[in-house]
């Protein structure tokens, strides 16, 4: 008789079964829809093969497309290994690496076969369709597990040197898993997988891209392609997928950024921007309303330098764990003749700041400080440099040279959850002002390497959470969650997650509780009892950085900012020549009413001038001709709106005025 093990079920049930039965026989014995349904199995907490047989007592649940987030992961890690199937099927001798699901879809590395060029664009839609012939054949995924001595031997006969590579850097005598598709193709995966190649919609993947990679993220070594697809549940996902990306293609603030004439990157200064008029006003017009919001709240603005000694760094801690990402100078004269090296031997070494948290606790410790004068809120419009690859550049998203919202609080620990509540009000106000209606705030653990004892960071963890609570955000609404391993190596931090108007999610703002800086720095204050203390040291910033919030802000509203942010509020554009002088004095009475206006007293069409002028998103333009002269009217168009509206020119001065007027001046 068969041994039987003991299956709990999420409702509570239990269920005798023999040992080596299958998660599929349960959802079978448990009806025909569920066993229909069930894609995988999530074993003691571990997603497993749905037919992966049960060896001892286990609590078993059953995944399905109503489990999305793990489905979705599920059928774009196995539309992965049907690329590299498809691809090794249509031209032989191609070597496959590595393939993951990813937030969207899934990639697979791969190198063509010397007989042909690498791969292109042109080769998807043959890809595509063998895809689907795979999916079709409904072929089952079946796992092994097989020795690392039998693996390295099939890798190296098949000639798949990437492959036996990988495998000899395993450890010896450890048993490996390989998924059979049908019995004519495997690939070496931890697994899990779908029953079959057939339980992925056919309908429901589209390949998007080819680029360059390297093998094992080392430009030293050989170049592959990565194939690129996105994989859905059904078609309909798709569908919704591929018209989210085509409004961002034409949201994407880069090309909206051209069209608009805001700012321009070149190669002459990698990651940095050129800031043009148009958009400098964007930068002056955010950087304006953040100081008035950090005035009201108690916020001390300061300036810290950009360059500090390296010694400083290594105090800090940031030498030792962010080095790769800074900028280091030789603090000495270079060498100006043409023999000898640039730069010797001897030369002390300074660094960008890549952050301005050391610099803010340097101006702390100026001056004896009590517990009297906290909480201490320093504030900076910071300037920093973080060197990122080349290739991880995009844009205003991702640059190196940032300017960050920046501040630090410094506070006794009995104000900290009282600072981070005032915090989280500050931000609700601010994202809202700016158009955000939506956002989602997450709390991030402690990741595995940090500074600090477990009782520190329980305790910093616990604070934040509190202080999310009482203010009433840690809830589903806010789209409350915690994040294990996702905290700073100093401290556990609060995350702003934006959605936009598109329904894509951007992070921004964050709060963190630090106990580790202070201490390594040094920072202290004296307490009632007269003895020093450590503050504790919140981070804090709403924006992100300039460049970036900028960048969604343009993405978020299509280039059609709210009037207060537009660089250019309103255009007097002419009909008739006869009417140049009235558009001028128009234009000059909007001016003075603090609105940023110019004039269009071109000899073109009217409708070319509207045109034009959409295009460059300005929000208003008053069309004026020889009645709207005689009349002192203007004819209002209203950007994104059919018609017109014809309305006195002081009405109209009155209403441009409020909409140009800033959300935090504007009357209640």
């Amino acid at each position: 008789m068969s041994e039987m093990i003991r299956v709990t079920l999420p409702d509570g049930s239990a269920r005798e079964v023999a040992r080596g039965t299958t998660p599929a026989q349960i959802a079978a014995d448990i009806g025909p829809g569920l066993a229909k349904a069930a894609l995988a199995a999530k074993v003691d907490g571990e997603v497993r093969d749905i037919l992966r047989p049960l060896e001892a007592d286990t609590n078993l649940a059953l995944i399905t497309n109503r489990d999305e987030a793990e489905a979705l992961e599920l059928v774009r890690h196995d539309y992965a290994h049907i690329l590299a199937e498809a691809v090794q099927a249509l031209w032989p001798g191609t070597q496959i690496t590595f393939g993951p699901a990813t937030d969207d879809g899934f990639y697979y590395d791969v190198k063509a076969p010397e007989s042909r060029d690498p791969f292109s664009m042109d080769d998807l839609p043959a890809i595509e369709e063998k895809m689907r012939e795979i999916i079709r054949a409904d072929k089952p995924l079946r796992r092994e597990v097989w020795s690392r001595d039998a693996l390295i031997a099939k890798w190296e006969k098949d000639g798949e040197v990437f492959k036996a590579e990988w495998a000899k850097e395993l450890p010896e005598g450890e048993e490996l898993s390989v998924y059979w598709s049908g019995d004519d193709w495997l690939d070496m995966c931890r697994g899990p997988h779908l029953a079959s190649t057939g339980k992925v919609d056919p309908q429901a993947f589209k390949l998007m891209r080819v680029a360059g990679a390297y093998w094992r993220g080392d430009q030293r070594n050989a170049q592959l392609t990565r194939i690129y697809g996105t994989g859905w549940l059904n078609k309909k996902q798709l569908d919704a997928h591929l018209h989210k990306l085509e409004e961002a293609a034409k949201r994407d603030h880069r090309k909206l950024g051209r069209e608009m004439d805001l700012f321009h990157l070149q190669e002459e200064a990698h990651g940095s921007v050129f800031w043009h008029p148009h958009g400098y006003i964007v930068w002056r017009e955010l950087e304006a309303y953040m100081r008035r919001a950090i005035d009201g709240a108690g916020y001390k603005e300061v300036k810290t330098p950009q360059v500090m000694d390296a010694r400083q760094w290594e105090a800090s801690g940031h030498w030792g764990k962010y080095r790769e990402n800074m900028f280091v100078i030789p603090d000495e004269v270079p060498n100006i003749e043409d023999e000898g090296p640039l730069v010797s031997d001897a030369a002390e070494w300074m660094a960008l700041k890549p952050m301005n948290c050391p610099a803010h606790v340097l101006i702390f410790r100026q001056g004896i400080k009590s517990y009297r004068d906290l909480p201490l809120r320093i504030y900076e419009n910071g300037c920093c440099h973080r060197n990122e690859p080349h290739g991880a550049l995009h844009g205003l998203m991702r640059v190196r040279q940032f300017t960050q919202d920046d501040a630090h609080i410094f506070c006794r620990e009995d104000q900290i959850v009282g600072e981070v509540q005032a915090f989280c009000k500050l931000a609700d106000r601010i994202y809202r002002d700016m158009g955000f209606d939506g956002y989602a705030i997450k709390l991030a653990l402690r990741p595995d390497k940090r500074f600090g004892s477990d009782e520190m960071w329980d305790q910093a963890e616990a604070e934040l959470r509190d202080a999310v609570v009482r203010a009433g955000l840690a809830t589903e609404d806010y789209g409350w969650e915690e994040l294990p391993g996702e905290g700073a190596f100093y401290a556990p931090k609060l995350e702003w997650h934006l959605t936009d108007a598109i329904g894509r999610t951007w992070q921004v703002g964050t709060i963190q509780s630090d106990r580790v800086l202070p201490d390594r720095l040094d920072a202290s204050y004296v307490g009632e009892d007269g003895e020093r203390h450590r503050p504790v040291m919140l981070h804090r910033a709403i924006f992100g950085s300039y460049e970036r919030f900028i960048g969604i802000l343009i993405e978020h509203f299509a280039g059609r900012f709210p009037t207060w942010l537009a660089p250019v509020q309103a255009v007097v554009a002419t009909i008739v020549s006869d009417a140049d002088d009235y558009a001028k004095d128009a234009a000059a009475r909007l001016e003075a009413a603090g609105i940023r206006v110019e004039t269009d007293l071109r000899n073109e069409k009217i409708n070319y001038k509207v045109r034009e002028h959409s295009l460059a998103k300005v929000p208003y333009l008053l069309v004026v001709g020889k009645r709207e002269a005689d009349e002192g009217t203007v004819a209002i168009r209203t950007l994104g709106q059919e018609g017109q509206r014809i309305m006195p020119l002081a009405e109209a001065i009155a209403m441009l005025k409020g909409e140009a007027t800033p959300p935090d001046l504007r009357e209640p």
